[in-house]
């Protein structure tokens, strides 16, 4: 495996949410290295392109939109969406190498998705599933965090829960959490890991929800998705009618989507949707519930960034593993497994 490398490069990423990307203005943004920049073609789709123009390396997105294309601030060499040059100042015949690189570029979920790797291999029905941001069965609404550290620290964060009896206490942690131990499974793609917690209290965030008296039962089950993709399946029920047996409707469920996209080796882009399949033309609700937990992920985001300090001051400086911590190993050997499978590609 190329130990230089954290993340893998054939695979699709979260680049930003589609409403960021317009017609009038190119968008730069960092993708696993690589500096990219965004922008609509006049019928709408998405185009993107290294952000480096090939006559003096100026980022392309320092310059503007013009019939579908980007045109350099610097010397007005213009580019369409395959990355060949189009037109070149106090010139007609055009330099054939004049070209940058086009990468594969997909809209869907209510997100741009770019693969960084391989063109040949970029198969759109690959994207992870966030059926759930644009089903008319659900409603909610997300953010983007950025995040000073690693994106695999994200990645451990959401794998293990148990976080949120000490992160997360005033909101959707109690000592419930922490003091039930989850199941783990996985197949050759997937991580999958559950925690039943059953007969308990149920923290503020879930009371307020479930908006009744009493003992709940309370489920949280992690879906992670190599290389970066994880989908929270969480909620609470009234004890003694069903939940765990598979009817969920005496309670409140939600799905929490996340994405994480690594910009560079040590800051990433955190892609997230919390959405719900009740009180469904609540806008009121749906802006309240993406405060809140805009607010948790920001007590996460100390966390994090404060391991990658501690982490970049000592290079050598281990991590240890617990039980609690299974669910987050078996996702880093399967992003490992994807790393290593493109080295021994591109070495043979």
């Amino acid at each position: 495996m190329d130990q230089n490398r954290t993340f893998p490069l054939n695979a699709w990423y979260a680049a930003a949410w589609c409403h960021e990307v317009g017609k009038r203005e190119p968008l730069a943004r960092t993708i696993c290295n690589n500096k990219i920049v965004f922008w609509r073609k006049p019928d709408g789709s998405v185009a993107a392109l290294e952000d480096a123009c090939w006559h003096r390396q100026l980022p392309l997105s320092m310059g503007s939109i013009e019939d579908g294309e980007v045109v350099c601030l610097y010397h007005g060499l213009a580019f369409n969406c395959e990355g060949k040059c189009t037109r070149m100042p106090s010139q007609d015949k055009l330099n054939p190498k004049a070209q940058v690189r086009a990468y594969p570029v997909v809209e869907k979920y209510r997100l741009v998705w770019i693969w960084p790797g391989d063109p040949a291999l970029a198969d759109a029905n690959l994207i992870p599933d966030f059926h759930w941001n644009d089903d008319p069965e659900w409603a909610g609404d997300g953010e983007t965090l950025r995040a000073k550290c690693d994106y695999r620290l994200f990645l451990d964060n959401l794998m293990d829960l148990t976080h949120e009896t000490f992160v997360h206490a005033t909101s959707i942690g109690n000592t419930h959490v922490a003091d039930t131990p989850m199941t783990t499974t996985q197949n050759e793609n997937k991580v999958t890991s559950s925690r039943w917690m059953t007969d308990i209290d149920a923290p503020p965030f879930w009371r307020t929800q479930l908006d009744k008296p009493g003992n709940v039962d309370r489920w949280q089950i992690i879906e992670f998705e190599p290389p970066c993709t994880i989908i929270l399946d969480v909620g609470v029920a009234l004890t003694g009618t069903g939940a765990p047996e598979g009817d969920r409707s005496h309670g409140v469920n939600g799905r929490v989507l996340n994405t994480i996209t690594p910009e560079t080796d040590n800051t990433c882009m955190y892609f997230w949707s919390l959405v719900r399949n009740y009180k469904l033309r609540d806008q009121s609700l749906t802006t309240l519930l993406r405060e809140a937990n805009g607010n948790i992920f920001l007590e996460d985001l100390v966390v994090v960034e404060a391991q990658q300090i501690m982490l970049d001051e000592d290079k050598n400086r281990p991590l240890h593993n617990l039980n609690i911590d299974e669910g987050s190993m078996r996702a880093r050997r399967l992003i490992d497994d994807m790393i290593a499978k493109e080295t021994v590609n591109a070495s043979s």
